[in-house]
C-alpha cells in the first residue's frame, strides 16, 4: 500500500530531499547532554527583538482568540510609508521563503525552467522543481553570481531566475550596475527575483536597492524579510514587493491567515526601530572584523561576506562540524551547496564569537594531531 501511495506523489515532489534547517540547541542537548550550547548556524541576529517588538507582543497576545488580518493592512501600510511603494505591491509571507515557493507556483510549471547560481540558496531549486520545473545552474565566480552567465542561461523555456543580493550561503554580493545589465538583458516575460533578505546588513555605495529599480523593470520582484537585522526569525513574517500584476497574482494563491497577528504586530514595531537595526549593524560589523582576523590569524581562507555569516573553508566541512557538536558549538556545514570543504559561521556575540574560536582552535588541534586534514 506505502509503495502505491507513493507511486500516486507526483514526480517533482518525490525528487525533492527535505530542507535542513540548522539544528537546533534543544536538539544537541537531547543527544549530547551539552549544556548551554552556542547556535551560530541560522544567521539569526544574536541579541533578540527590541523593547519595542515586547511591547507590541503584548498588545496583541491580548487577542489570541481573533484571526489575524488576512490583508495585513497595518504592516503593508507601515511598509508602503517605509520603502515608498503602493502597499498594492506588497505581498505578505510566512517568511520569505513563503513568497518564494508562491513564485515558483505562479510562474513555474512542468518542462519550464529556472536559472540559479550554483551556491545559491536551497528553496530556489525546491521551489523551481515543486512546480515541475527543470533548474539551471550557472557556475559561481569567485564564489558569487556570475550575472552575465545567468543571463545568458536564458532560453525560451526559462520562466524564472532568482539572484541573492547578498548571496546565501556565501556572503558575496553583486553591484547595481551588474544588477541593471542581467535586468537589460534578461526578456521582459522572465521573472527575476531579487532576494534581499540581508539587505540592511550592507553598507556599500554601489549596492543596489532592489526597490528602486521596481518602476522601471515590471518582470522584477524583490523579497525582504524580518528574520534577520530585524530579529524575529521566529514569527516568520517575510515579504515580497513587486508590480502590481505580480503582486495580485501571489495573493491569488496566498493562503489567508498566513501571516499571523503576533508576527505582523512585531514587523509593524521592528519596522520603525532605527536604533536597534543601527546598534545590530555595528555588533555584526565588529563581530565580522574578529571571525575574519582569528581566520587570518590560523590561516584559513574565508569568503568575503557582506551579509551576517562568513563561510570559511576549514578541509573536511562535516567532520569540522561535527566535532564542533561535541564542544557545543553549532555552526553550518554547506556540504550540500557544493562546497564541502566549508562551513558557514553566523555572527555572534562576542561571548560567542570568542566560544567558536576556541572550539574550533581544539578540533583543529585535535585533528591535525589525530593526522587528519584540517
Amino acid at each position: 500500500m506505502t509503495d502505491r501511495i507513493l507511486d500516486r506523489a507526483r514526480p517533482a515532489i518525490r525528487a525533492l530531499q527535505p530542507y535542513q534547517p540548522g539544528k537546533p540547541v534543544e536538539e544537541l542537548e537531547r543527544e549530547l547532554g551539552i549544556r548551554e550550547a552556542v547556535k551560530l548556524a541560522s544567521n539569526e541576529n544574536p541579541r533578540g527583538p527590541g523593547p519595542a517588538v515586547h511591547e507590541a507582543l503584548a498588545r496583541a497576545g491580548r487577542a489570541l482568540n481573533r484571526y489575524p488580518d488576512g490583508n495585513g493592512f497595518e504592516l503593508k501600510r507601515a511598509l508602503a510609508d517605509r520603502l515608498g511603494v503602493d502597499a498594492a505591491m506588497i505581498t505578505l509571507g510566512n517568511g520569505s521563503n513563503d513568497v518564494l515557493e508562491l513564485l515558483g507556483r505562479v510562474f513555474v510549471g512542468p518542462g519550464d525552467r529556472g536559472v540559479v547560481d550554483a551556491h545559491s540558496f536551497v528553496v530556489y531549486p525546491l521551489a523551481i522543481t515543486s512546480s515541475g520545473g527543470e533548474i539551471v545552474r550557472v557556475p559561481s565566480r569567485h564564489y558569487g553570481h556570475d550575472l552575465e552567465a545567468m543571463a545568458a542561461a536564458v532560453d525560451e523555456r526559462t520562466r524564472i531566475l532568482f539572484v541573492a543580493n547578498p548571496n546565501n550561503p556565501t556572503g558575496t554580493r553583486v553591484a547595481e550596475a551588474e544588477v541593471k545589465q542581467l535586468l537589460a538583458s534578461v526578456p521582459d516575460d522572465v521573472v527575476v527575483v531579487l532576494d534581499e533578505a540581508y539587505f540592511e546588513y550592507v553598507d556599500a555605495p554601489d549596492h543596489p536597492d532592489g526597490i528602486r529599480l521596481l518602476a522601471d523593470h515590471p518582470n522584477l520582484v524583490v523579497t525582504r524579510t524580518f528574520s534577520k537585522i530585524h530579529g524575529l526569525a521566529a514569527l516568520r513574517m517575510g515579504y515580497a514587493v513587486s508590480s502590481k500584476t505580480i503582486a495580485d497574482l501571489l495573493n491569488r494563491l496566498r493562503q489567508p491567515f498566513n501571516a499571523n497577528a503576533l508576527a505582523q504586530a512585531a514587523a509593524v514595531a521592528a519596522l520603525g526601530d532605527d536604533d536597534y537595526m543601527g546598534e545590530s549593524r555595528r555588533l555584526n560589523d565588529a563581530g565580522m572584523a574578529e571571525l575574519t582576523a582569528a581566520f587570518d590569524a590560523r590561516q584559513l581562507p574565508w569568503i568575503p561576506s557582506a551579509g551576517n555569516f562568513v563561510t570559511v573553508r576549514v578541509g573536511d566541512g562535516n567532520g569540522v562540524y561535527e566535532a564542533l557538536l561535541r564542544e557545543g558549538v553549532i555552526v553550518r556545514p554547506i556540504g550540500g551547496y557544493g562546497l564541502p570543504e566549508h562551513l558557514r559561521v553566523t555572527v555572534g556575540l562576542e561571548v560567542e564569537n570568542a566560544r567558536f574560536i576556541k572550539a574550533l582552535d581544539r578540533v583543529l588541534a585535535a585533528r591535525t594531531g589525530s593526522g587528519a586534514t584540517s
